[in-house]
């Protein structure tokens, strides 16, 4: 099956060939047996595997979506009952579990840390596809950590949908390290007065990995706010195209959004594309948007290697750099640790 996924909200020009992205030749799994290799660690939680399957806004695709929806091999709906909450859910690929179709709902009436966790133990092609939902209510904290540490030879998609309430604060850091196509769509609906949303993410693509990431944010309520921050590094002949997308709403007044998007070019093959977009119904807002692309400093990489780094040692410290801050919002430090090693081996 040849399918186009990850659309824009509004088309641009052919040309730039970043409206979409169109993969050959997938195999989609139906009718699969649950995902049996999973950790979830929660507290004062009320756990539940039922979920309204109400369409997404944007998502991944139709044909995406329905997958998700009929045959999902892991759904699971978490909602809050006290303030303080930790929630973990760590999915490990092996040889009897390959395939992985979720589907996440999270209800956050208090505040809330949740970290969700990709990673394979074997060396061969696995399949994810999911969907995560969070609703943020009224005057909650909620922290989310999403990490990717799938090997190169996987299909990733992945499709988040965010609602924020009135007074809430939503801070996502995104980790994307693995597949061989990794596309993550990112929506949210700031609906509530002073409702603030912080992304941060960082990717790494090696080898012939192809990163789509593709980022929306509709602001509604006034004095409203989303922040988005992203930064990779490419090498070899993997590719990324970026497209960020600030929506500012009638009746958004005050509101203010920002995007940045760089990435660190460490071979003349590797290829990032990039899209950032305002739109705007409304007069009194803010927005601003930068992308840029660029090789290591020279200047950099040499004092490293004058202290008796090796060319390799001394990327893979500038790339850390890079990164550090983002990383660090992780509050897991054995999770940290595993992150930077993954890094620092990809960069071989």
């Amino acid at each position: 099956m040849d399918i186009k996924v990850n659309e824009t909200p509004i088309r641009t020009s052919r040309n730039f060939r970043i409206n979409n992205i169109k993969i050959d030749d997938i195999e989609i799994p139906e009718n699969i047996e649950k995902f049996k290799n999973v950790e979830i660690v929660s507290q004062n939680c009320i756990i539940d595997s039922k979920i309204d399957n109400k369409k997404l806004v944007y998502g991944n695709g139709e044909i995406l979506e329905e997958n998700v929806n009929k045959f999902s091999n892991n759904v699971l709906k978490l909602t809050t009952t006290k303030n303080k909450q930790d929630i973990k859910i760590i999915y490990t690929f092996n040889e009897e579990n390959i395939n992985l179709i979720n589907n996440l709902e999270f209800v956050i009436n208090h505040d809330t840390d949740i970290t969700i966790v990709y990673k394979s133990l074997i060396d061969k092609e696995c399949f994810h596809n999911g969907i995560t939902k969070l609703f943020a209510n009224e005057d909650v904290k909620v922290n989310v950590a999403i990490v990717n540490l799938l090997n190169n030879k996987s299909l990733n998609f992945d499709a988040i949908e965010n609602k924020l309430y009135k007074n809430s604060n939503v801070k996502y850091t995104i980790i994307d390290l693995g597949g061989k196509y990794s596309i993550s769509n990112y929506y949210s609906d700031i609906l509530g007065e002073n409702a603030k949303n912080n992304l941060k993410t960082i990717y790494l693509g090696i080898e012939d990995q192809v990163k789509d990431i593709n980022y929306i944010a509709e602001l509604k309520g006034e004095k409203t706010n989303i922040d988005i921050d992203v930064q990779g590094t490419l090498k070899d002949t993997a590719k990324k195209n970026f497209k960020g997308t600030i929506d500012f709403k009638r009746g958004c007044k005050k509101a203010k959004g920002d995007e940045n998007e760089f990435c660190m070019l460490l071979s003349p093959k590797a290829k990032s594309l990039a899209l950032p977009m305002l739109l705007c119904t409304e007069a009194d807002i803010e927005g601003n948007h930068s992308t840029a692309s660029g090789k290591v400093d020279e200047k950099s990489l040499f004092y490293i290697m004058s202290r008796g780094f090796s060319e390799s040692e001394a990327i893979r410290l500038i790339v850390r750099a890079r990164f550090n801050n983002i990383i660090e919002r992780i509050k897991d430090e054995e999770l940290k640790e595993i992150i930077l090693q993954e890094i620092d081996n990809r960069l071989e």
